[in-house]
């Protein structure tokens, strides 16, 4: 009896601080985060709207043009990157009355109710074997420029296209970071464009396969944002304590070896996902809670790489919900911080609130996509939820403590498998190795 009032007290106490937490979000979140749709059971877009805002996300990522989707958002006041896919390359390269077309259909109508700011050209292109379409992107990026000045947008409205990290021919150490010899040619006058138009270089970065390759030798801190020793680069003497800004940095230092150090990097997609097969090392809630959580907090705090501690990280998280019909391993369809109903896959503890006020507590249990009917539904569920999310949260605690690996210092190894789909992910080892490249299907 004792046990059943005391487990109730808790229970009630943590219900209470749920409710009073609905409240707190005032602030506009500064990550964004990837808006996918392969799925056939999420919900519609005017739902996903009110989860958004009722969250203080103000920046969304999607992979087209939908224009249901543009227009549940009008007058929300929510940033906008939206997608040509890689199908429709060649043909706009060849046919600036076809990129005129795609703006004028795709982009002005929205305007200026639904604030789109990007459009990024194809998706991780140089990651395929299609060199006719490698040919095309830049062609296909400069009609699409164009046609946004044509029409008047030009203030508004920024070009570029997102990649892999494995354009990346070394990552490690940070200095040394360099583009593949073969990708010379596409990407020498693409950065060439990004510096003309003062667009940034976007790239999808995954430490999580770095994890998964080699979970006996990659510290699983590192890859977390977790407290841990950290990677000196030998040649800038600057100190790395994970591996995503080692691989921002890593970029940086490729374009400056092309003459540029004029653009700015953007991470396009980064997360980490909640489950996985068998093989799939790393693939937890726990983890996913960690690395997203973490890395959140420190976009809260406007951090900076250590190659550039004033420039605030730019981070887009994927992905908003777990997609079902995604192809390839569990782990595809399991990166959502949502499940399609509205509930959180897990708690995200971002230590928002204590950053000086300046931005608001991500909390996704005080998410607000259904009706207060809906939601009254759900409540007792949640209240156990949030019970055993804060068990687990102990438990993770001394979990993390306990999985905390050394890794060998002359460890160096390579690791690659291809695909034939467009989007692929680049992985890091820790902490000597050049370069090592997982690409998975996925769109």
């Amino acid at each position: 009896m004792e046990l059943c009032v005391r487990a109730s007290s808790l229970l009630l106490g943590l219900l209470l601080q749920l409710l009073s937490s609905v409240d707190v979000v005032s602030a506009a979140q500064k990550f964004g985060i990837n808006y996918g749709q392969i799925a056939n059971n999420l919900p519609d877009p005017t739902q996903v709207a009110g989860l958004l805002q009722s969250l203080n996300v103000n920046k969304v990522k999607l992979y087209d043009a939908d224009p249901k989707v543009l227009t549940s958002f009008a007058n929300t006041g929510v940033e906008f990157i939206i997608a040509i896919g890689n199908e429709n390359l060649q043909s706009m390269a060849g046919n600036p009355g076809a990129a005129r077309q795609w703006v004028t259909q795709h982009v002005q109508p929205f305007l200026p109710a639904t604030r789109i700011t990007c459009i990024t050209v194809g998706n991780e292109v140089f990651s395929g074997n299609d060199t006719g379409m490698m040919a095309s992107l830049l062609p296909a990026m400069k009609a699409i420029y164009a046609a946004v000045g044509e029409l008047g947008l030009g203030g508004q409205v920024t070009v570029s296209s997102a990649h892999s990290v494995n354009v990346l021919a070394t990552s490690f150490p940070p200095s040394s970071g360099a583009f593949r010899e073969d990708l010379a040619q596409y990407i020498q006058p693409l950065l060439d464009f990004h510096g003309q138009t003062n667009s940034p270089f976007l790239i999808n970065a995954y430490p999580f396969f770095a994890y998964k390759a080699s979970p006996g030798s990659v510290s699983l801190p590192y890859v977390l944002f977790e407290p841990n020793p950290g990677v000196r680069d030998p040649n800038t003497n600057l100190s790395y304590d994970n591996m995503l800004y080692a691989q921002i940095d890593a970029v940086y230092a490729a374009m400056k070896a092309m003459g540029h150090t004029d653009i700015g990097v953007r991470i396009s997609e980064t997360g980490w996902p909640s489950k996985g097969d068998e093989d799939e090392a790393g693939a937890t809630v726990e983890n996913a809670a960690a690395y997203n959580g973490n890395l959140m907090q420190r976009i809260a705090m406007n951090q900076g790489t250590p190659l550039k501690p004033n420039v605030p990280i730019d981070v887009f998280v994927f992905a908003l919900f777990n997609e079902d019909m995604k192809p390839g391993p569990t782990s595809e369809r399991n990166y959502g911080l949502f499940y399609p109903n509205g509930s959180p896959v897990y708690a995200i503890n971002t230590g928002a609130g204590g950053v000086s006020g300046r931005t608001g507590p991500f909390d996704p249990y005080s998410a607000q996509m259904f009706s207060s009917a809906s939601r009254l539904a759900m409540t007792s569920g949640m209240g156990v939820v949030v019970l055993l999310g804060a068990l687990f949260l102990r438990a993770s605690s001394a979990r993390t403590t306990q999985q905390r690996k050394k890794v060998p210092s002359g460890f160096e190894s390579s690791f690659q498998t291809n695909g034939n789909q467009p989007l692929s992910r680049t992985i890091e080892s820790f902490p000597r190795v050049t370069t090592i490249a997982a690409t998975i299907q996925r769109e």
